[in-house]
């Protein structure tokens, strides 16, 4: 997850709102997240980050607090995507339906982050944590029939981009194999019932509400 050099997060409500594949994206991840989860999708202006409910970016260490989510937001926790960018979405969202219940009630799910500039070696660690995510949003963007590229996050060490796409694709296909985790399997078909089967949202969240864990269990509270 990026550093937190970022403003306060909004709801899509100016720029993006004109972009409606975002707005259908956004509207099925709070369809299906927002009660099951208390989670919701949102924008941040520069980079994305994940907070916990009822933490303000005035409380991240190295943030720049202004034009928090509106009060009745605080209650949830919040997954804000970076700049309004779909691909974006995915990949954050990727990395929520990976993060277990006690690391979601973490800033950026408590891990720390090397930015871009890594050493070798850093680099190394941040492509082992990113197979899994990168895979799911592989998935996710073949549900929306949207190429995939992966990202390796380094402008400034030569990366082998094709050995690292590879490991990506094979987690990807052994996903397939085995089963998503549930709230990206349910995400996922959501997806692609709006994108490919051209369902309505209520649709989509009807089916997709059934492929999650019951309450109580992955920290759904409703």
């Amino acid at each position: 997850m990026p550093d937190h050099a970022m403003a306060g997060g909004q709801a899509l409500t100016d720029q993006e709102s004109m972009d409606p594949e975002l707005t259908a994206l956004t509207s099925l991840f709070d369809g299906l997240f927002a009660t099951s989860y208390n989670t919701l999708l949102r924008r941040a202006p520069h980079e994305p980050l994940y907070l916990p409910a009822g933490m303000t970016t005035d409380e991240v260490q190295d943030g720049v607090a202004s034009g928090d989510s509106p009060g009745d937001e605080l209650g949830f926790h919040r997954l804000y995507l970076a700049r309004g960018f779909f691909s974006s979405a995915l990949h954050e969202v990727s990395h929520w339906c990976i993060a277990g219940p006690e690391r979601r009630l973490k800033e950026d799910y408590g891990y720390w982050y090397a930015p871009d500039g890594r050493d070798a070696h850093q680099q190394k660690a941040f492509e082992s944590v990113e197979v899994a995510p990168q895979a799911l949003e592989q998935l996710f963007h073949r549900a929306v029939a949207k190429p995939f590229h992966v990202s390796v996050d380094n402008l400034e060490l030569e990366v082998d981009r094709d050995a690292f796409a590879q490991r990506v694709d094979e987690r990807a296909a052994e996903y397939e194999r085995c089963g998503l985790p549930a709230r990206a399997n349910a995400f996922r078909h959501a997806l692609h019932a709006v994108w490919q089967r051209k369902l309505s949202h209520t649709q989509a969240i009807q089916e997709a509400m059934t492929l999650l864990p019951a309450v109580g269990e992955d920290g759904r509270v409703a």
